[in-house]
């Protein structure tokens, strides 16, 4: 009688996992779930990583390019570049950024001190160099990989007009 019951609850009510192969499935799922959702924050993090890096990169170059186009100082011609354009144009890809203009990359560009430049050398090279603390999200910070710094530099060939 008890085994005619269980078995009648178990088919009409699907309650015992245990005697059954659904329950492996969604043990599975339990223990499965966090890892990969762990696992997809990962990739999106690093990706989000990359990107910034990828957008640093081009603000350094497009500096860099700025720069090395300039005309030297001339006893006839006063320059109209200068080094706080040049950042601008990396921080937000224009000289003059409107109100409120969206930065590049967020929390890397406020501070004009972000970017050192080396002016033309011997070799007759501009360098444009920066290092930026990337801000990461709350899963990074609970693995304890929160202070990670992008570094870039960018050399560009001082060719003036």
């Amino acid at each position: 009688m008890i085994i005619a019951l269980r078995i009648f609850i178990c088919d009409r009510f699907r309650l015992c996992f245990w005697s059954k192969d659904d329950g492996a499935v969604l043990t599975e799922a339990l223990v499965a779930v966090p890892f990969i959702t762990i696992f997809a924050a990962g990739i999106l993090e690093f990706g989000n990583i990359f990107w910034e890096r990828m957008q640093i990169d081009a603000g350094l170059r497009d500096a860099g390019r700025y720069l090395a186009r300039c005309r030297p100082d001339s006893g006839t011609y006063d320059p109209t570049c200068n080094e706080t354009t040049a950042k601008m144009i990396a921080f937000y890809g224009t000289q003059s950024p409107a109100e409120g203009a969206a930065l590049r990359v967020a929390g890397w560009g406020p501070d004009l001190a972000d970017i050192t430049i080396t002016p033309a050398d011997a070799n007759g090279t501009i360098t444009v160099q920066t290092a930026h603390v990337y801000e990461s999200s709350p899963v990074f910070s609970w693995l304890g990989i929160a202070a990670l710094t992008i570094s870039s530099s960018h050399e560009e060939r001082y060719i003036g007009w």
